[in-house]
């Protein structure tokens, strides 16, 4: 049994493609003065081939992913063309006196060893797209063959040290059932597509290629996050059984696709989905969401060199609104900053980024960013229902400002003649404690709330969820952030306004009944949880769970919150 990181869910049986690369080989001997323009030639030959096969990768993606997936290959295109590049490479070559195929690979290496060393995830990551863009142009440099993972053939497995987002968008989804890595995050560009696709995938495995071999039988327990390789006929059994049912109950699930999320006693709540791309609206539509609570726009703004104009977030947006039909989507502004990083942004290297200058913070110090996103959302919102919402927000004084600018950017856009929502809905993240505790202030300021529980647990119990040495404090269900979040939900109905939750807890089982009781109005997760959490929500009765949340309230630890509700379950046949 092999265990790794899930990437994408599912359980799928196969054989297994173990991805072996051939290896590049150079050579390091020193050319003439004579063979210099030869290797320059080769160099401009190999990046044209590179050149147009991501540019037909890229048509590819377009055409199975959408959009905002194959700009991912558009930022490889651009990589691949940068002139300071072709300047770095060509002057190695002439200096050093090494072939095109050393000299590529020299400057890849220094660009991959510089992000690499960034004490970020987010670029880290990146480092392996260098690497993949710089190895297509070394091979192709060299003459070398590359391998066409639209062209397999027969239904199978992949295992591989790596799959890049290269890779992973050429992938023939009729016969590769899903996949297994060495390496890689969640929040790698493979997890990402993985997850697009559809597609179940294990990554950071470590070993997976030491341990398989082609032609093995394999088992992809994505669920539970587990590889069985040649395993035996019980547990086969064992885990077609655990497909069945699962497939059983997703097909129950289906069935509340169009049912409101109410509760037997008649109190109705919003369960919606997070979004990233305009692709993931299929998934929220396909799960029976009810809107949108929460779409992540800082994904417009990566893997590109420059930032997104106007023009490019009003038909990104405008797509999504209309794409909705007519359910409300709540739009955040850029989150950028602690864990992602625009490289082409400059940001300023922090002792730590998760306290320093992000998200809103850099919007209202770059005004240009901020005003140019604010103009598209306002005109995306004359074509459906659209709310926006600010995050990393502490003080009434931010969203005061904010409030100003909207206003001022309304009366431009009245002056130019563009249609918008004169009433768009104005809200804010409430995920830092500053807010939580300003939260029956900040509710007379703004229309909703929307509780990111996952920075606010992390803020408030003082635990870097990513640190693995104190990961097993960090806790939602602790009795200090329950606390703040009753006190947000009270303060906005106090206001006659309304609270949703976009953090992780919004989707997790063991807190909905709890979240409910304590008057939540609004649920926002990942698509594949909306029907878990509807059926959940349409079995029990509002006046029993609110009388479970006062008793959890009461509890001085998130062990007996967590068996309370445990019990309340167990008792109401819930489980």
């Amino acid at each position: 049994m092999i265990s790794g990181i899930p990437a994408s869910p599912g359980i799928i049986f196969g054989n297994a493609l173990v991805l072996k690369e051939e290896q590049i080989v150079l050579d390091t001997q020193k050319i003439t003065d004579e063979q210099i323009d030869a290797e320059i030639a080769r160099f401009y030959e190999g990046r044209k081939a590179a050149v147009e096969q991501l540019s037909s990768i890229r048509d590819r993606a377009l055409a199975s992913l959408g959009e905002e997936k194959a700009a991912i290959f558009e930022g490889h295109l651009m990589i691949l063309e940068d002139e300071e590049l072709e300047e770095e490479i060509i002057d190695y070559l002439r200096s050093h006196k090494v072939n095109a195929g050393v000299a590529a690979s020299k400057i890849i290496d220094q660009q991959v060893a510089m992000l690499s060393e960034i004490d970020d995830e987010y670029l880290k990551e990146r480092a392996g797209d260098i690497r993949d863009i710089g190895n297509r142009l070394i091979k192709n440099i060299l003459g070398m063959k590359i391998v066409d993972l639209g062209d397999i053939n027969e239904e199978v497995i992949l295992v591989a040290y790596d799959l890049t987002p290269s890779e992973t968008a050429q992938l023939n989804l009729d016969k590769v059932l899903g996949f297994i890595t060495d390496i890689g995050g969640r929040t790698s560009h493979t997890s990402i597509m993985a997850r697009s696709l559809e597609l179940p995938a294990i990554v950071g495995t470590n070993n997976v290629t030491q341990l398989v071999n082609n032609g093995d039988f394999l088992i992809l327990d994505a669920i539970n996050n587990q590889v069985y390789v040649n395993p035996s006929d019980e547990k086969i059994a064992e885990l077609k059984a655990l497909e069945v049912k699962l497939a059983e109950e997703k097909a129950e699930l289906a069935k509340l696709k169009d049912l409101p999320a109410i509760t037997l006693d008649g109190h109705r709540v919003d369960v919606v989905a997070n979004i990233g791309t305009i692709r993931d609206c299929e998934g929220a539509d396909r799960n029976g969401a009810e809107g949108v609570g929460l779409y992540r726009t800082e994904f417009l703004f990566m893997d590109r060199d420059q930032l997104p104009s106007e023009e490019e977030q009003f038909i990104a947006y405008k797509e999504v609104v209309e794409a909705m039909n007519g359910r409300l989507v709540v739009l955040r502004t850029m989150d950028i900053g602690g864990d992602k990083e625009l490289p082409y942004l400059n940001l300023p290297k922090e002792m730590n980024p998760f306290l320093g200058w992000r998200a809103v913070r850099i919007a209202l110090d770059r005004r240009e960013i901020l005003h140019a996103q604010l103009r598209a959302v306002l005109r995306a919102s004359a074509f459906g229902k659209l709310a926006v919402m600010f995050p990393m927000i502490i003080s009434v004084e931010e969203i005061r400002e904010l409030k100003s600018v909207i206003e001022t950017l309304k009366s431009e856009l009245r002056q130019e003649g563009h249609a918008f929502d004169e009433n768009i809905q104005v809200g804010v993240m409430v995920e830092t404690p500053s807010a939580a505790v300003n939260a029956k202030f900040l509710a007379k300021e703004v229309d909703f709330f929307s509780i990111g529980t996952n920075d606010l647990t992390q803020y408030t119990l003082a635990v870097d969820r990513g640190n693995e040495l104190i990961s097993h404090l960090y806790n939602p269900m602790s009795p200090s952030v329950l606390g703040l979040i009753k006190q947000v939900i009270d303060a906005s109905h106090a206001e006659g306004k309304w609270t949703g939750m976009c953090g992780e807890l919004a989707g997790d089982e063991r807190a909905t009944l709890l979240l409910l009781g304590m008057g939540l109005d609004e649920f926002s997760m990942s698509a594949i949880s909306v029907p878990r959490i509807k059926k959940l929500i349409r079995g029990v009765n509002h006046q029993a769970v609110k009388q479970l949340a006062a008793q959890a309230l009461e509890k001085p630890t998130a062990a007996e919150i967590e068996q309370l509700i445990a019990e309340f379950s167990a008792q109401h046949a819930l489980n």
